[in-house]
């Protein structure tokens, strides 16, 4: 099948498809004319990585998991260090942005919102790092 069937097939745009191709995740077959035709083989590769990029996988971890999931020998604990660690990246992104909004939502509710010109919202945000703001 063509680029375009696998595309629509995976959900993955052609664009990402050459990407995955050129960064070597996937290396489908070249017929005489240069075209690329992908196979059910291919069509299983693109999806796990479009899987694995919709769970916020890195491409080097998604080249770690198809390499862990191509090979009948690995050990499960491989594969769960690789999701660990991302999950172990998402919950510190998760308490970063609550920081920013418990900081956002502090500055916001400090601002009365009318036509005076102090702004604690301003003020907040033009605080120096440790200093407290005005």
């Amino acid at each position: 099948m063509n680029i375009g069937q696998a595309a629509a097939k995976t959900g993955l745009p052609a664009k990402t498809i050459r990407y995955y191709e050129e960064i070597a995740l996937i290396t489908p077959h070249r017929a005489e004319n240069g075209y690329r035709s992908f196979c059910d083989t291919d069509l299983h590769k693109l999806t796990f990585l479009a899987r694995a990029r919709a769970l916020g996988f890195s491409i080097e971890n998604c080249r770690m998991l198809l390499a862990l999931y191509q090979d009948e020998g690995r050990a499960s604990a491989d594969v769960k260090q690789v999701a660990q660690d991302h999950l172990s990246q998402i919950d510190a992104k998760i308490a970063d942005l609550k920081a920013m909004r418990d900081t956002l939502a502090h500055l916001v509710n400090a601002c009365a919102g009318d036509h005076r010109p102090d702004c604690p919202i301003l003020n907040g945000l033009s605080a120096l790092a440790g200093a407290p703001a005005k």
